[in-house]
């Protein structure tokens, strides 16, 4: 064969996804054949090796040989790409799946849902996205089944392929995996389909960091089955301000837990380093949301300020020194305003002491920096005097390499055409991007197969790994008299539960404590002051249970943040029944934190506290009985009162005043 001269495989657009995997031995080289997958363009073999033709001139280019460095096949691609397409990669809108699974090919407009304003362009027509804006990625938010899912990201891989250059798609995805929530835009998506573990605040109460690297690479083998090849998480953010209402993201208030835990999950998620079997993380929030101004939330402009008053930013660095160690392949930063921090009170993402003082030069960063969702027209912290242009213009000057949630890469042609920002600082950031695409093999293969998805997706041995992960979870605070576990056949009233499920351990009067040796009664939170929280955020069967909705309470502030500081207690009104039902009989409290809520009446008139994060109805009455001795360890302090709650700094962990229970706190049976 003469290598010089390429064989050409011509390939059905109408055809499956068309795959070869050769393995061939180059003189003096060990080359691995990886799988090639192609819809529309021709595919070479030189060398009886196997190539693309992405931009379809019938040679093999630079960047369509995989055997090269990875810099080289970005350098040669940049080279090649116009500004329109190079802006293209500097956006990230969401994208809706279509009719009946396929592409969706009407644009949707509407308003900041957290901040309405104008309508907008939020997602693009699926083909005006791929071929005229030169978008390549998208935030899927859709909840679908395997096959449908991995089928409608094939379908919009394919159209990418036929574009000039062939650039396949990263789509990113938030949290898929944890137990019972609901969705919230930004934040989570169901995912109910995927293996169902405990929230990351769960994750950190196992205290089994090997464990939580199992959860990363079995959640990465989920997503990479139906296309999934990008992730906006995990969250590094402290959490030292116990009213912040994203407090249930995050691992907890120590900053060593939480970068070890950081530290296994990009090892799980990522691998050593990118790989065709990888997800890209996008580690948030930089640097470190979780000093929050009285709590408040920073999607709100009465929330956009972070504080320092403990001058404890160093505290709040460590996970993500141990992020960057690890290699995450993406950075975000948040919304809020660092006061004190900096000599301009300027969102982070604006913030060029924060992005390119902070994180480049000091942390050492070079990966690529997504900005969070909206920005530029929802949550634009000091720059709001700026028009939509200039505050594009003021984030990539600042060092960001992606405007997160927006659809609008003419606006960066438009800056560079105007002499607003120069072509070579769109090039460094198109460069970081392609790496992060070469790294993970797209441009080799990046469909998906369904049936490998309907396959992989919640097999048997990755829920039951899950299941392991929600009993180890379940941390127990107080087991008075030994209450704990309950003998088989006790005589059980439960509330919040799914009565079928406790029947199997015992009689259950669904009706009349009166009945009952002891009451079982589960309790989670409200959606009030808390976007996506309530039984969304703790719900599904074992979080309330069909007909069983369970003790609620909700924090204070109007619903969707509020303009006030939560406020963590129970009101009367729910509490109440509660404590005269604590009067009559042992009641045995199973409760839900998304937050370090305040419940000292909980804690000193129960028989028995339970601390959950998401845990079915399965896991709990396996701990409740004996059958899984409780090892779960508190991963946050639960303080006594509002009142040390106010009195606490938001940057300092473990400062509260007469603490109800310390960090760590959890008890196990006697052997």
């Amino acid at each position: 064969m003469n290598s010089t001269r390429p064989i050409v495989f011509r390939v059905l657009l109408s055809s499956l996804p068309f795959v070869l995997s050769m393995a061939f031995a180059i003189p003096h080289a060990s080359t691995q054949q990886p799988v090639i997958s192609a819809r529309v363009v021709q595919v070479l073999q030189i060398d009886g090796l196997l190539f693309k033709d992405l931009n379809k001139n019938g040679k093999l280019d630079v960047y369509e040989d995989w055997r090269r460095p990875i810099d080289e096949r970005v350098n040669d691609l940049v080279a090649q790409m116009t500004i329109e397409e190079k802006a293209g990669l500097m956006v990230g809108p969401s994208l809706p799946v279509g009719p009946n699974g396929g592409v969706s090919e009407q644009p949707v407009y509407g308003a900041n849902p957290f901040n309405p304003g104008p309508i907008s362009l939020t997602s693009p027509a699926t083909t005006d996205a791929l071929l005229r804006r030169h978008i390549r990625q998208f935030i899927n938010r859709e909840n679908l089944a395997p096959r449908t899912m991995a089928t409608w990201l094939n379908a919009v891989q394919q159209i990418a392929e036929g574009s000039r250059l062939g650039i396949p798609v990263l789509f990113v995805t938030n949290p898929r995996n944890h137990f019972g929530t609901q969705n919230a835009f930004g934040i989570i998506e169901a995912g109910n389909a995927f293996s169902q573990w405990p929230g990351p605040l769960g994750l950190a109460a196992t205290r089994d960091i090997a464990l939580v690297e199992e959860f990363a690479r079995i959640a990465a083998q989920e997503y990479v089955s139906v296309g999934i090849r990008g992730a906006y998480h995990p969250t590094a953010d402290v959490a030292t301000e116990p009213r912040w209402n994203r407090f249930r993201e995050t691992y907890g208030e120590d900053a060593k837990l939480t970068a070890e835990i950081i530290t296994a999950l990009v090892r799980g998620f990522q691998g050593e380093k990118l790989s065709a079997r990888s997800v890209a993380l996008t580690t948030k929030h930089f640097p470190g949301a979780g000093p929050a101004d009285d709590g408040l939330d920073a999607h709100y402009s009465w929330g956009k300020n972070q504080v320092y008053p403990g001058k404890n930013l160093e505290y709040h660095l460590q996970p993500w020194k141990a992020a960057i160690a690890a290699g995450t392949a993406m950075i975000m930063p948040y919304y809020a305003v660092p006061k004190g921090l900096t000599s301009e009170d300027l969102g982070m993402a604006y913030n060029k002491e924060i992005i390119t003082d902070l994180l480049r030069n000091k942390l050492g960063y070079t990966g690529v920096i997504n900005s969070d969702t909206g920005i530029s027209t929802g949550m634009p912290w000091g720059v709001e005097n700026l028009s939509v242009k200039d505050r594009y213009k003021k984030a990539i000057e600042a060092g960001v390499d992606r405007i997160g949630g927006d659809a609008t890469p003419e606006i960066i042609v438009e800056l560079v055409k105007g002499s607003g920002l120069t072509e070579a600082r769109i090039d460094e950031s198109a460069r970081r991007i392609m790496r992060v695409y070469f790294g993970l093999g797209i441009f080799e293969n990046p469909y998906a197969n369904p049936d490998e998805a309907e396959r992989t997706i919640r097999k048997k041995e990755f829920q039951e790994k899950a299941d392991l992960a929600q009993r180890k979870s379940i941390v127990l605070l107080k087991n008075a008299k030994d209450i704990l576990p309950l003998k088989r056949g006790v005589r059980m009233y439960v509330e919040g539960f799914d009565a079928s499920v406790a029947a199997q351990y015992g009689y259950v009067s669904t009706n009349n404590p009166d009945d009952a040796d002891v009451c079982i009664v589960r309790v989670s939170a409200t959606s009030g002051g808390r976007p996506g929280g309530g039984r969304g955020a703790s719900g599904g069967r074992g979080a309330g249970g069909p007909g069983a909705p369970g003790r609620g309470f909700a924090g204070g502030g109007r619903p969707g943040g509020g303009n006030q500081p939560v406020d963590l207690t129970i009101p009367a009104a729910r509490l109440t029944p509660i404590r005269t039902l604590m009067q009559k009989k042992p009641v045995i409290i199973v409760m839900q934190f998304d937050s370090p809520y305040v419940i000292p009446e909980l804690a000193n008139e129960s028989a028995a506290l339970l601390a959950t994060f998401g845990a079915s109805d399965d896991a709990l009455f396996d701990v409740l009985m004996g059958k899984f001795n409780p090892t779960g360890k508190l991963p946050f302090e639960l303080a006594s009162s509002m009142e040390a709650v106010r009195e606490q700094l938001e940057d300092l962990p473990f400062d509260s005043k007469g603490t109800l229970f310390k960090f760590g706190s959890g008890l196990s049976y006697p052997k």
